[in-house]
């Protein structure tokens, strides 16, 4: 039951991250600050109702027992049909007619670039959404926390990072199936976790070494 419960929350952490992605392609040549900005309501979402997002969990994977990587596995997996039902529902609409040339735009740029571009923008998102899961465990004002949660949305998407998640759903509404597709979202999928493991093992050491200096006080 408990790995049923993982399975339905990535789902629909999967779909809320889609439907982040269809907001940004609306925006896309209108404006991309404002699309970058609404996609952030996706992932507040998450957050705030405890859902189950593989780029959230993967940072704390030291932190937990072994069968942590089972609920990580279910996470990647549920976000993937979570992305892939909005996928569908998006080329059942009018939208898909509307905003085809940009989602082609959009997934041709990251299906056509070359591997360790792909790794190290994703290594780059995964320090973004470290900084923005991270930041909800502290004890600050929530107005603080709430900027944590919009603030690197904003900032991957600017930049151009790539979020394994929201490209699952990028890739599957451009029915851009294949081979090298896969590939690249276990690439992203790498990149992501790489960069919150980054961040994580920087803030153990920074924790570890105020710790030795209470003791020693």
């Amino acid at each position: 039951m408990k790995y049923l419960k993982t399975l339905i929350s990535a789902i629909g952490a999967g779909m809320l991250i889609a439907l982040g992605g269809l907001v940004f392609i609306a925006f896309f040549e209108i404006n991309k600050f404002i699309g970058a900005l609404l996609f952030s309501l996706g992932l507040f979402t998450i957050i705030i109702s405890k859902m189950h997002l593989y780029t959230g969990k993967i940072g704390f994977l030291f932190d937990n027992k072994p069968n942590y990587l089972i609920e990580l596995l279910l996470t990647w997996i549920g976000n993937f049909i979570g992305a892939g039902i909005i996928a569908i529902g998006y080329r059942l609409t009018r939208n898909s007619i509307i905003y085809n040339d940009i989602l082609d735009s959009i997934v041709n740029t990251k299906i056509n670039d070359n591997w360790y571009s792909i790794l190290i923008l994703s290594i780059f998102c995964g320090m973004m959404i470290f900084i923005a899961v991270n930041a909800q465990k502290k004890d600050i004002h929530p107005v603080f926390k709430l900027f944590a949660i919009v603030m690197p949305v904003i900032v991957f998407i600017i930049a151009g990072f790539e979020h394994v998640v929201a490209n699952m759903f990028y890739f599957l509404a451009a029915n851009e199936i294949s081979g090298k597709m896969f590939l690249y979202l276990l690439i992203m999928t790498l990149g992501n976790s790489i960069g919150s493991w980054f961040l994580w093992g920087i803030e153990k050491i920074i924790s570890s070494k105020e710790n030795k200096t209470i003791q020693h006080q």
